[in-house]
């Protein structure tokens, strides 16, 4: 990543570092708390959603982002707990199995978020198809295509981030650590006048996950913070408000609609000559208005899960975006409030609170 900003100083001052020093300690448990509500909250979406009598188009996507999330959600709580939850030495959290694991991780949980992102888009595109174009909602959304576009989201996603794989290994650093388990800065004595360093030799070996040096030398790291950025978190981003406000409109336009229709039968009704004939109009139309109310409660609870989508996505791509300019801002603001997803633990919390409570 460059480190001309044109200028421009990119950097966070030292009310992030306050921010990040007393949020570190309440993330971990914060994470810990969403993801096993997440964990529940999906698994009875999943449970509901899989019954013979709730098979539809919108029923199956939610089903397929209910399963990429309980995937993040379960690779999560481990990675959690071995970073913010149990405290040990040095020795054993930056051990080469845990290094090995925390690489996992950072490729797991990226894939399937990307196919969950891919699939809130997609969710967001059948919901306005069936809203604002209900007479070819069958034709275009149809269960064979929903089973086929959640397949393209599980094959395709983790192709985009290939990168990410390309640019992260586990690489090792031989330190010097005290009695009290923190690291000896050699330099720091050589410049204080500290001469007698022959006892000071290495007698720990941490194991980290970091960049590629191939990766830093030809701009890779720049390829994937542009995908990263853009592809995966802002171009949804524009997409789903686009479409939030899209549905918002054929939502008021299908209110309008109901309410003329509900004018119209009544009408059709004090005309009518026959009471049976009258009986079953209203009773049609009835059902006719609970199906759209049913409607319309979905849609509803979409545009709440898009609304903290956005919430949480959009930050974060922006962080990322304007990593790309400046390597100080990447380290003093993306990794103290984006990298580890501080700011949406209660975003996440309520998206899947909104996507459970429309089931009942």
């Amino acid at each position: 990543m460059s480190n001309e900003t044109g200028g421009w100083n990119l950097t966070c001052g030292s009310g992030v570092d306050g921010f990040h020093t007393f949020y570190v300690p309440i993330h971990g448990w914060a994470a810990l708390v969403v993801c096993v509500y997440g964990l529940i909250a999906n698994g009875l979406n999943i449970a509901v959603l899989t019954r013979r009598e709730m098979r539809s188009p919108t029923n199956t996507i939610l089903t397929g982002l209910a399963v990429a999330d309980m995937l993040v959600m379960l690779d999560y709580i481990p990675y959690a707990v071995h970073s913010y939850l149990y405290h040990r030495s040095k020795r054993e959290r930056y051990s080469y199995a845990w290094a090995v694991f925390v690489l996992f991780h950072s490729f797991f949980s990226q894939v399937f978020h990307t196919i969950s992102i891919c699939l809130t888009v997609t969710l967001a595109v059948w919901r306005y198809i069936a809203v604002a174009h209900p007479q070819k909602n069958r034709e275009w959304c149809s269960q064979p295509r929903t089973k086929w576009a959640i397949a393209a989201a599980y094959f395709i996603c983790p192709i985009i981030c290939i990168p990410g794989y390309i640019a992260t290994e586990v690489t090792s650093r031989s330190v010097i650590l005290d009695s009290d388990d923190h690291e000896v800065n050699v330099s720091v004595l050589v410049a204080s006048g500290v001469t007698n360093l022959v006892s000071l030799e290495p007698n720990a070996t941490l194991y980290l996950v970091s960049q590629t040096k191939s990766s830093q030398n030809d701009g890779f790291m720049d390829i994937y913070m542009w995908i990263y950025s853009l592809v995966i978190k802002l171009i949804p981003c524009i997409a789903l408000t686009i479409l939030s406000l899209r549905l918002i409109k054929a939502l008021i336009d299908a209110k309008k609609r109901r309410k003329k229709l509900t004018s119209t039968t009544m009408l059709k009704m004090e005309e009518s000559v026959s009471v049976s004939e009258g009986k079953k109009r209203k009773r049609r139309a009835s059902r006719m208005m609970d199906k759209e109310k049913q409607t319309d409660r979905t849609t509803k609870m979409l545009l709440a899960v898009l609304l903290l989508f956005l919430l949480t996505e959009f930050p974060q791509g922006t962080l990322g975006l304007l990593s790309l300019w400046s390597q100080d801002f990447f380290r003093t603001c993306y990794v103290k409030l984006g990298k580890d997803g501080y700011m949406c633990d209660a975003f996440t919390a309520l998206s899947f609170c909104a996507r459970t409570k429309s089931l009942f």
